[in-house]
């Protein structure tokens, strides 16, 4: 069997990336590009965090949290609930999540 005979790839079938998907998927990449994001994601993928706790934990600036979460969340991929004054965050996509510990996984084995 030739490489195309017993291929169905994503391409014969005619099914290209739109713009937005595309979009997503760079954000996506671009947001598990910086050292800061994943410690944070990493840290959500354990618990809920307040901005306070975050920070303390990953020995960060409050502001440093809070602008990096601010990108997390306009990707969906934490959220927050409200207690009184308090932000408590969480993960939002557990899709990423296990791409992020299958990439951290990946990274231990080398």
């Amino acid at each position: 069997m030739n490489e195309k005979e017993g291929l169905n790839t994503i391409e014969d079938r005619g099914e290209f990336l739109d713009e937005e998907t595309l979009f997503i998927v760079s954000q996506t990449f671009k947001a598990l590009s910086e050292p800061t994001r994943i410690k944070i994601l990493y840290l959500l993928s354990k618990g809920e965090y307040s901005v306070n706790e975050i920070a303390e934990k990953l020995s960060l600036q409050q502001t440093t949290v809070s602008h990096q979460l601010r990108f997390l969340k306009n990707l969906r991929l934490v959220k927050f609930r409200r207690e009184k004054t308090t932000l408590f965050y969480s993960c939002d996509d557990e899709h990423v999540m296990d791409l992020l510990k299958q990439t951290i996984d990946h990274a231990r084995h080398h």
